[in-house]
């Protein structure tokens, strides 16, 4: 199972570069760099067509995203969700991997937003109660419990009170998260109880939209 440093989404992102530099795929990465603009991370799926993940958009991200707000992003890979999220007054987005960071930097480089390396599960720099909104997807799919009850620990600090937290997170009870091997060993039960312990309301859960994973929405 990856920990902190493992290397899974470095090794994709190289092998992302690795095919767009082929020769018969010239044309397509010149459009899509140079006129669309697409970000690493869309392979596997764009919120703007695949319908669970516009369903995700819609009901947790879009109805947050507030210009007086301040929000933080955990594992923005290329930004394939940050692009919806520019809109607040503040946007921080957070990584272990300088490179992903870098690599985000490229499509998404706009004043309101700073970019912060972490240490794997803290928030350095961000001002206590200042956040109104923290969102991650496709990261916490692939954090073990230890490290998931570490980062809930640590942004009680910064959340203000009544913000809104929205994770998705890996489901094993779903078959296609059992047969991918990345995954950690995560259910809705053992999700809803770590969110619990660490003093946290849930406001809302979606345990169906995501053939994989879940979803999960909370408040301190």
């Amino acid at each position: 199972m990856p920990d902190l440093k493992a290397r899974l989404h470095l090794n994709m992102l190289n092998n992302f570069k690795r095919r767009n530099r082929l020769l018969p795929h010239l044309f397509r990465t010149l459009k899509r760099e140079i006129f669309s603009r697409n970000p690493y991370g869309l392979e596997w799926g764009d919120p703007e067509v695949v319908e669970p993940l516009q369903f995700i958009r819609d009901r947790f991200v879009l109805p947050y995203v507030k210009a007086e707000h301040s929000a933080v992003e955990i594992g923005p890979g290329g930004g394939r969700w940050s692009r919806y999220l520019v809109g607040f007054k503040k946007l921080y987005v957070i990584d272990y991997h300088l490179e992903l960071l870098e690599e985000l930097r490229k499509n998404f480089n706009k004043s309101n937003m700073e970019f912060i390396k972490n240490n794997g599960t803290d928030f350095p720099g961000i001002r206590e109660r200042s956040i109104d909104y923290l969102f991650s997807f496709g990261v916490f799919v692939h954090l073990e419990v230890h490290l998931i009850e570490a980062y809930l620990m640590n942004m009680q600090s910064i959340l203000k009170p009544g913000a809104n937290a929205v994770l998705q997170y890996a489901d094993k009870t779903k078959i296609m998260a059992q047969n991918n091997k990345t995954f950690s060993d995560n259910t809705p039960e053992k999700m809803r109880a770590m969110v619990l312990n660490a003093g946290y309301k849930i406001l809302e859960e979606d345990l169906t939209t995501m053939w994989h994973s879940s979803i999960i929405r909370f408040t301190i």
